[in-house]
């Protein structure tokens, strides 16, 4: 792997002809926003398709709400097209703080300093693959409905189509990849992830796994799509998950060449893995197991960490114990408003507790509602030491004081071995 510091200019004279490459680009990304700077989206993709007009640069851009698809004439077999150009020119005069490229035969990650210059990794694929120029992806699935592994996974039927039970979990798939990517794309260009390479590939748990589906896609997108090298393990305190998950990776690498993941009996809390993960997946584990999977990962110091919780229950018996302060009564007067309360500020408490313990932590919505109620993640990005004092501990305590609360993941984070405690 290559990296180099070069003035923005030079490096974004290249990103623009890899981007303009119809032969050789696979996808590309921009996301995050330079010094004092926001751009128009929050996050965009590239990719060239195949349309009946000709091929087309193809550009999804996320605002805060939604996905907005355009396609610009350019490429073969119209090579003096100006749409492309036009569109590629329009983003590059966006401030973005972090570009992704990927081409048939190598990856670029780009990151702009504090100082507007910019750090470029380069590393060569160890095998050079075809782009996919189909247009059936306009509608932005990470994973095809015909991929193989929703296939294995029962997502979708013997002939690639997602079955009509199953287009919930379908959806909560597809939202969960896109985080996911996301994610490990900005942690990656901002040097919070090494760049994993075939011998020493990127380490990911999932604590309490149950059937896996999030960690096969998981593991078929970053390999299959992204390109990247990653050993995946499953852990649950159910011997039928390990044996569920030990068979389903077992053909899945005879039928697929997926790397074959590895299953684990154990509890979160409990569990002990050969090395320390560097990225923490915790989706849905009900009530404090969430916060046995957030000290896990404060412990392990985990670079990245995504989690999903579910059940709230141990702060909202603390509320129901506890006098209200004045003058929030209205708010734990009423059961269902006392529960959901309950649950915003459990998961307030958690950011806070992580932030204290140096990561930067966006709360964001996993899936829309209609889909399932328990629609909140927690993204954590390792991006400092611990947070001695200071507003936000000033913030944590004058919460938890107010409220007469003892999170349960202060409790484990004063015995985690790489925290600070709360």
């Amino acid at each position: 792997m290559a990296s180099t510091t070069e003035p923005l200019l030079r490096v974004l004279s290249r990103v623009r002809a890899a981007l303009l490459d119809d032969a050789t680009l696979v996808r590309a990304v921009a996301s995050g926003r330079q010094k004092g700077a926001s751009p128009r989206w929050r996050r965009v993709e590239l990719r060239w398709v195949d349309l009946k007009g000709g091929r087309h640069l193809q550009v999804t851009a996320y605002d805060a709400t939604q996905a907005h698809t355009t396609n610009h004439l350019g490429g073969a077999p119209h090579p003096d097209a100006t749409a492309a150009r036009d569109a590629v020119d329009d983003l590059l005069d966006q401030p973005f703080g972090n570009w992704h490229v990927e081409t048939t035969t190598q990856t670029h990650q780009v990151r702009v300093t504090k100082k507007g210059d910019a750090v470029l990794h380069t590393q060569d694929r160890a095998q050079p693959v075809a782009a996919d120029r189909a247009h059936d992806r306009d509608k932005g699935r990470l994973l095809p409905e015909d991929d193989p592994v929703l296939v294995a996974l029962g997502i979708s039927d013997a002939s690639g189509r997602a079955k009509p039970s199953r287009q919930a979990k379908y959806r909560q798939v597809e939202e969960f990849l896109r985080l996911l990517d996301a994610s490990v794309t900005d942690a990656l260009a901002k040097g919070h992830l090494r760049t994993p390479t075939e011998d020493d590939p990127l380490r990911i748990v999932d604590l309490g796994c149950g059937n896996a589906y999030l960690t096969f896609a998981a593991q078929r997108f970053l390999t299959h799509v992204r390109g990247l090298p990653v050993r995946l393990t499953g852990v649950d305190v159910k011997q039928q998950a390990r044996d569920h998950g030990t068979a389903l990776a077992a053909r899945l690498a005879e039928e697929t060449g997926l790397p074959a993941g590895e299953f684990v009996v154990g509890s979160i809390a409990g569990v002990e893995l050969d090395a320390a993960p560097e990225v923490v997946l915790a989706l849905h584990a009900c009530d404090t197991a969430t916060d046995e999977a957030l000290a896990r990962a404060v412990g392990w110091g985990a670079p990245l960490v995504l989690a999903a919780p579910c059940c709230h229950h141990d702060v909202a018996a603390q509320l129901r114990r506890a006098p209200t302060p004045a003058p929030y009564a209205a708010l734990t007067r009423h059961g269902i408003l006392r529960e959901r309360f309950a649950d915003t500020l459990t998961d307030a408490l958690r950011a806070s507790l992580l932030r204290l313990q140096g990561y930067r932590v966006d709360v964001v919505e996993f899936v829309e509602s209609e889909h399932t109620p328990r629609n909140t993640l927690l993204r954590a990005v390792r991006t400092g030491p611990p947070v001695k004092g200071g507003g936000v501990r000033n913030e944590y305590d004058e919460l938890v004081g107010a409220w007469g609360l003892t999170p349960a993941l202060a409790v484990l984070l004063e015995g985690s071995p790489g925290s600070s405690g709360p």
